[in-house]
């Protein structure tokens, strides 16, 4: 098979760009120095060979002449072919373009100076980039916390014991990821925003702000209780209470926030933050309080008054071509649900409260709180609520969970709904969702496996447990205290 002329062409042009352009102008000069050296050279050599030494003068100047044009093309040679860079070792080369690793280091040194230069002249040693750092004053003694960009050969252990070597105790590692990149001031203004727009973002700007740690709302005595018998909180000073790895907070709509932290101790930096976030939440809470002055009694026992919340609506075509609306609920669409509950049969209600169906209405006021989680509801075109799903920020878990009335069930709703609450989740950065169901309830399982995420189950006297991992979970290397 012959090869193409625009082939060749192509490789033409090629070896002519890999030649570089051609200077007609400096091989003109190059053609007249060299007639201009011809004819230097044979009047010398003429004069030269007429005297008595001329034979050994000539063979000097031809020494000479390949000595000079070795120096030119060796000068030529280096001038476009650069030496390699003496550290440039491809093995070294291939190794340096692999991604860094981002890890959080939390240690203890003395307030002294000199202690932080010497943590960061360890981690230099080890081509480690100090990339974010803060500083928790504690008398004597100083908590930094690192945010570090280290080579990916690196491993916890030699990051704990250079934090160590360098005067740290009390150590604690674990990968971050691309959120840590933001400053802590640009980081803190985003979730007091987040906060302000949406009364059921404050659970997790706990969580960010304050890193790996257990966020719990107790209800207090007055509103009922927890549904699933666990206690009341009680009465917690204005003020909040740092108990080493334990916060407990004041709610705002009454109960306690209680945050927990295992292994690593609160410092009073970041009960600061924390209890600034929940005081804003307080100060914007009863501004959005519609009703007047003195009436603080007047939505009846145990109804929060209106929060903040998203009002965006969707409207849900299902297949028989009648239209849904999806919507965010709260404790103000309380007595809607009652009624959903009175239409809903006892088998429904069952399966979704997993108890005593008489005691279904008491549940509502937690589970439409948006300070236990995110609920979603359907309603129709005449504003009857059909359909309740609920997102539940389950200490540091998150459960997802579904009723719908049972003349709309097996219409997609339920679907509709699990998908949306899942999308709400991963947006939160949770890592998973779980639900909590029964075997024979196959619309739960159904609506599970749709989500088209991995599942894991867990059966136990006829409660099934179905596990859906939402975002791949970062390895972390914790390093305990020292």
């Amino acid at each position: 098979m012959t090869e193409s002329s625009a082939h060749r062409a192509d490789r033409r042009a090629t070896r002519r760009k890999a030649r570089g352009p051609h200077h007609w102008r400096h091989d003109l000069v190059e053609l007249a120095a060299l007639f201009t050296a011809v004819a230097v050279a044979d009047s010398i050599a003429k004069t030269v060979a007429h005297g008595p030494d001329g034979p050994v003068l000539l063979v000097l100047s031809a020494a000479a002449l390949l000595a000079t044009a070795g120096i030119h093309i060796w000068w030529a040679r280096r001038r476009h072919h650069p030496p390699p860079d003496p550290g440039g070792d491809p093995a070294d080369a291939g190794s340096a373009q692999e991604p860094p690793v981002l890890w959080r280091l939390r240690t203890t040194v003395r307030e002294e100076p000199g202690s932080l230069a010497a943590l960061c002249t360890a981690l230099a040693k080890l081509r480690v980039d100090v990339i974010g750092l803060q500083t928790h004053p504690l008398g004597e003694m100083t908590v930094d916390e690192f945010l570090l960009r280290a080579p990916r050969t690196l491993e916890a252990a030699g990051l704990g014991r250079a934090a160590a070597a360098a005067g740290g105790r009390d150590t604690w590692l674990e990968r971050a990821d691309a959120h840590d990149l933001v400053d802590t001031p640009t980081r803190v203004l985003g979730l007091a925003t987040r906060t302000a727009l949406d009364s059921a973002e404050l659970p997790l700007a706990l969580r960010q702000l304050l890193g790996r740690c257990t966020i719990r709302s107790v209800p207090s005595r007055a509103t009922g209780g927890q549904p699933h018998g666990e206690p009341c909180g009680g009465e917690v000073p204005e003020d909040g209470v740092l108990e080493g790895t334990v916060i407990r907070m004041r709610d705002p709509h009454g109960g306690t926030i209680v945050v927990e932290r295992p292994h690593l101790p609160f410092t009073p930096t970041e009960f600061a933050r924390a209890r600034a976030l929940v005081e804003l939440d307080t100060r914007l809470d009863a501004q959005s309080d519609p009703r007047p002055a003195g009436a603080a009694g007047s939505a009846g026992p145990g109804v929060e008054p209106a929060g903040r919340m998203p009002r965006r609506r969707e409207t849900l075509t299902l297949p028989e071509g009648n239209e849904i609306t999806v919507r965010r609920a709260d404790t103000c669409d309380l007595e809607a649900a009652r009624a959903m509950h009175r239409r809903c049969s006892a088998r429904t209600l069952a399966a979704r409260y997993h108890g005593p169906v008489r005691d279904a209405d008491r549940y509502l006021n937690h589970l439409l709180s948006p300070r236990f989680g995110r609920t979603l509801a359907a309603e129709t075109a005449s504003g009857k609520l059909v359909a309740l799903g609920h997102l539940m920020w389950d200490g540091d878990e998150t459960e997802v969970a579904l009723l719908v009335e049972d003349v709309w069930q097996r219409r997609g709703i339920g679907a509709e709904l699990l998908r949306r609450l899942v999308a709400m989740a991963t947006e939160a950065r949770c890592e998973s969702v779980y639900a909590v169901t029964q075997s024979h309830n196959t619309g739960m399982v159904a609506a599970m496996r749709g989500l088209g995420l991995p599942l894991d189950y867990q059966v136990e006297e006829g409660t099934l447990v179905i596990t859906a991992r939402l975002v791949p979970v970062p390895a972390a290397a914790e390093t305990g205290p020292r």
